[in-house]
């Protein structure tokens, strides 16, 4: 065997443990609900979509509509009865309010967190976050009457850190405006007091306070992997993320 034949042999096999590794567990559900946070649309989970879907998952991507907090839970809501069967809601940043509010549905059977918001039922979550230093990101937040978004430089920076600028460019040409009112609404439900829970705690985090994270994390009694990665482990670290997915999937 001649070494570029190695090479493409080694190769091969290597994609074929990865894609073995992410199909060990056994799967309850086959069916992910994706809710996206501020500063994003639904197709920031196309790394993750790609391989869960390559182990047998249907995979939906909400377009939150990041108006209400009501009607982003409205948006979820109909996602999740649109499934053929039972569901893993998996929400990153401010969604996992979301996922905390609607995640009390009876066809949802586990909770996905991606660095994501898990405040209490009626608990303020801007009050919860005020006993942490204040992240970065939250100086580069720029509105337009009632529409915030980020700015370019805390968006490559402070929420895209470890992401090429080129892949950050472009994934910061798709943010959606968020209105100022939903950043101030409380949860009426916190599902994570009644469902399987999982997290995943980003420890490179300029957008929400990683010792937050934890915090949340840990009084939800989460399953917690912890990356080396910024707000959007999402894309950065795809793997970890599909697979602590398919552990949800399997629970």
């Amino acid at each position: 065997m001649n070494r570029r034949t190695c090479i493409a042999a080694g190769a091969a096999a290597f994609s074929l443990l990865g894609r073995a590794a992410l199909a060990q567990p056994l799967l309850k559900t086959r069916n992910v609900v994706f809710v996206h946070g501020l500063f994003a649309d639904g197709s920031c989970w196309s790394k993750v979509i790609a391989r869960l879907q390559r182990n047998g998952v249907n995979c939906t991507s909400v377009q939150n509509p990041l108006t209400s907090l009501q009607e982003a839970s409205d948006a979820a809501r109909r996602a999740i009865a649109a499934q053929p069967g039972p569901v893993v809601l998996v929400g990153h940043s401010f969604s996992g309010m979301i996922v905390s509010e609607v995640g009390v549905d009876p066809k949802v059977t586990a909770l996905v967190y991606v660095a994501a918001r898990a405040p209490d039922a009626g608990e303020d979550y801007a009050a919860l976050a005020k006993k942490y230093p204040t992240p970065p990101a939250t100086a580069g937040i720029v509105f337009d009457g009632e529409w915030g978004r980020l700015s370019e430089s805390a968006f490559l920076h402070d929420f895209a850190g470890d992401l090429p600028a080129e892949e950050a460019r472009i994934l910061y040409a798709v943010q959606q405006p968020f209105k100022k009112s939903l950043t101030t609404e409380k949860t009426t439900n916190a599902a994570w007091r009644s469902k399987p829970s999982f997290y995943a705690v980003s420890a490179q985090d300029r957008t929400i306070n990683p010792d937050l994270e934890r915090f949340m994390a840990k009084r939800m009694k989460a399953k917690t992997i912890e990356l080396q990665a910024s707000h959007l482990g999402l894309v950065s670290h795809p793997d970890a993320i599909a697979a602590l997915i398919l552990e949800a999937l399997a629970a």
